[in-house]
């Protein structure tokens, strides 16, 4: 049983750069693409980023590429979000999720075996 503890959130301005970071524990880190999904207020939860076992692989939304930048080590058994240009529409809850596979094609649909608890970022204008 795979368990995934997100951090960094926070309250930033416009403009700002916040990286999350995700701790996955009880299971081989290795052998999972990983990704990142968020959820604002009143909207479904969306695919934001993933990233395949070995890090070859990444897969972005369009409202964020060119912006985030998801990565992970393994040897630290995380992945993180480097997100930079931040907006007030990037405000949400950020999840990570783990899958067992060598690519990023379910995961980037939300098909997922383990989900952290979310950490919060608000982005004010």
């Amino acid at each position: 049983q795979m368990r995934l503890a997100e951090s960094g959130g926070g309250l930033v301005q416009a403009g700002d750069s916040l990286r999350l970071s995700c701790a996955a524990s009880g299971g081989p880190f290795s052998n999972y693409a990983m990704g990142w999904f968020r959820q604002a207020p009143g909207k479904e939860r969306e695919f934001v980023a993933a990233i395949t076992w070995s890090g070859q692989t990444t897969r972005y939304a369009d409202s964020v590429k060119g912006r985030f930048t998801i990565s992970r080590d393994n040897a630290k058994n995380t992945v993180y979000l480097q997100m930079n240009s931040l907006k007030p529409e990037d405000t949400a809850v950020y999840y990570c999720a783990a899958q067992r596979s060598f690519t990023v094609v379910a995961i980037s649909t939300g098909r997922a075996d383990y989900w952290g608890q979310g950490t919060q970022v608000t982005v004010s204008s």
